[in-house]
Order: structure tokens, then C-alpha cells, then sequence
């Protein structure tokens, strides 16, 4: 359903709408009338804003889970406070602070990053993610292992200092000595070199007759590499930190909500393809719920940023994943100073 402008409410509307927002977010609860002549300086009677709850949930804005019950926002009523009503406040000195001081430059840049989704789930209470840049890993050393007659462990040393582990099955007459030829051949000629322009190497020396390698050896290197890459791309280096934050005392209200995030949280490869959509916006951006097919069953929200690299270029996602229910006008700039920080660090 389509909201109506937050400029065609009333003014007494909006209060009240923003009212039952803001404690809703706080309490996880629906809201009732005599809440929030409480809460307010309105003036109005319990009935007078009950009728006024009644017209914003008529427009779409507010719900009712039962009948006796108070109201809660909607996701449109979300999408409208948080575009158009939300008043966000800078993070706090403290905030800043928890943020500044676990993401550091001393060490791997992936230190860094899985810093920054734990300093974000810890304050925000939710759970953090981040997304990271898609780099290859520069050759330093390689070797292998055989396993059986016809498969070797392959174990990559980057220039970074990573070690990665592939199994590779192994070209038919495969002897140990061409396995040993293979991986110094790879170690000495391709050390400095990306995956990608090893691979370009390793087919232009076999092509000119260069590489001093029997065929054997020559497959098991082409087809090593390929798997790598192939294997690298397809694989989302997403981080998530936090999931225990998602399981709160409104939770056990709602287990299969919970369960049914945490499921989305394991297939990583939908939530990366989530953020990478945040890399084109140029500050940082709300997905509520069902807004996205992910979400539909959940009812979660994504509150992502991009940050940049030296040369301005956006090359990851730093966000928070939780209920609809979040802090948003909290979180918002939270995100925004992680995702700042990191351009910092990383430009």
C-alpha cells in the first residue's frame, strides 16, 4: 500500500504517528492511546487519539495485531518515519571512540574489517556485516601435497601472509616428481603475480615452449589456478559478527522470525548480493523488511554504507542487520561514521 505524503498529515497525525513510532521502536510493544496521552503534550484525550490511530491505520500507516491490542507501525509506516519524520543524532564521543579504536591499521586490512562488524553489533545490538573487497591474492609460494594417486591438496601462500587450502584432482600419469616440478615452477616464476595474470603467464610460457615443465605438470598448474579464481569470484567474502544479538527477549516471542533470519544469515550469498546493491548509493541506505524478497519472511532490516578506497572508489559495504525495530535514527549515523572510518583507513 502506498503511504500518503508525511506533508498530507495533520500536525496532530504526525505527532501521534511519530509518538507510536518512537516508543514502539523502544519498547518492541504495541502502543495504545492511553500510552500516549501519557507520553505527550498534546492534550488530547485517550479517545481522541485512538480515533486518530484509527485513521492512520486505515491509510496504511499503523496495525493492529489484535483487536484489544495497541498499534505498531507498519513497514510503510517505517518507510515514512525514516525518509521523511526521523531525526537522526551524531554517534556519541563514545560511540565514536569504540568504532575509531578497534579499527585500526595494524595489521591484514580483513583485521580491520571483522573489527568493524563487532564494534557495530556491539553497540548497535544487532548483527554486523561487512563486505569485503574483492581482491586476489598475490602468489608468494605454492606447493602440494599429494593425497592419493589422484588428489593434492594445493596450498597457496599470499603475499600477505594468507594461506589458502584447495583439493585438486590430478592430471592422469601424475608422478611426485612432476607434482614437486609443478609447485616450484609456480613458486619461482609466478611469485608477485594475482591469480589471474599467473594464469596468463603460465598459458603464454607453455605456448611459446618456454616453461620448463613435462605436460602433466603443465595441466595440473592451469588447472589449479582456474579453480582458484573461479572458486575466489563466486565465493561472497562476506564477515558477520554479532548473531547471538539477534536472539533478544521480544525473540522468544517470535522464534520462527528469529530462526528464519539466522537461516538467511548462513546463505551469505543472497546478504552479499544485498549489500553489493548499497555500492552505487552515495550515503548510506534502509532496506525494511519485505521491501526486499530476502527479508519477506524475516521481517529484517539492513541499514548498509559503502567506504572507499584510496582512489574514491567505493569497494565495500559496512552495515547491521536486525528487526524492523531498530534504532534507526541511533544506527543510521552509526553505520555512516563505520563506513567513514573505514574509507579513512583504507584511502
Amino acid at each position: 500500500m502506498m503511504s500518503p505524503p508525511v506533508t498530507e498529515l495533520s500536525d496532530r497525525a504526525r505527532d501521534i504517528f511519530r509518538l507510536v513510532v518512537e516508543s514502539y521502536i523502544e519498547s518492541g510493544q504495541p502502543v495504545g492511546s492511553r500510552t500516549i496521552s501519557k507520553l505527550s503534550l498534546l492534550n488530547l484525550s485517550p479517545a481522541s487519539i485512538r480515533n486518530v490511530m484509527q485513521d492512520l491505520e486505515e491509510v496504511g500507516l499503523l496495525s493492529s495485531p489484535h483487536t484489544s491490542a495497541g498499534r505498531l507501525p507498519t513497514e510503510t509506516g517505517l518507510r515514512l518515519f525514516v525518509d521523511g519524520m526521523m531525526q537522526v543524532a551524531e554517534p556519541s564521543a563514545a560511540e565514536r571512540a569504540a568504532i575509531e579504536s578497534r579499527v585500526t591499521a595494524t595489521g591484514p586490512i580483513e583485521e580491520a574489517l571483522t573489527a568493524a562488524t563487532a564494534a557495530l553489533s556491539g553497540l548497535s545490538a544487532c548483527a554486523g556485516l561487512v563486505l569485503v573487497p574483492k581482491r586476489e591474492p598475490v602468489l608468494r609460494q605454492f606447493g602440494f601435497v599429494a593425497l592419493s594417486e589422484r588428489q593434492a591438496l594445493a596450498v597457496l601462500v599470499g603475499a600477505d601472509g594468507s594461506v589458502e587450502n584447495r583439493v585438486v584432482e590430478l592430471p592422469h600419469g601424475m608422478t611426485p616428481g612432476a607434482l614437486n616440478e609443478a609447485a616450484n615452477y609456480m613458486s619461482a616464476v609466478l611469485a608477485g603475480q594475482t591469480l589471474s595474470e599467473a594464469r596468463v603467464t603460465v598459458e603464454r610460457e607453455i605456448s611459446l615452449g618456454r616453461a620448463a615443465l613435462d605436460a602433466a605438470a603443465g595441466e595440473l598448474i592451469g588447472r589449479g589456478l582456474a579453480l582458484w579464481s573461479e572458486d575466489g569470484a563466486q565465493r561472497p567474502v562476506l564477515i558477520v559478527r554479532g548473531q547471538a544479538n539477534l536472539i533478544d527477549a521480544s525473540a522468544a516471542e517470535d522464534l520462527e522470525r528469529v530462526r528464519q533470519l539466522l537461516d538467511e544469515l548462513e546463505g551469505k550469498e543472497e546478504i552479499a548480493r544485498l549489500l553489493d546493491s548499497a555500492r552505487s548509493g552515495a550515503a548510506t541506505r534502509i532496506f525494511i523488511g519485505s521491501e526486499n524478497k530476502l527479508f519477506s519472511l524475516s521481517g529484517s532490516s539492513v541499514i548498509a554504507a559503502p567506504y572507499r578506497g584510496q582512489d574514491g572508489r567505493v569497494v565495500g559495504v559496512v552495515g547491521v542487520i536486525g528487526p524492523t525495530r531498530l534504532n534507526y535514527a541511533r544506527v543510521v549515523p552509526m553505520v555512516d561514521f563505520t563506513a567513514q572510518t573505514l574509507s579513512r583507513l583504507i584511502g
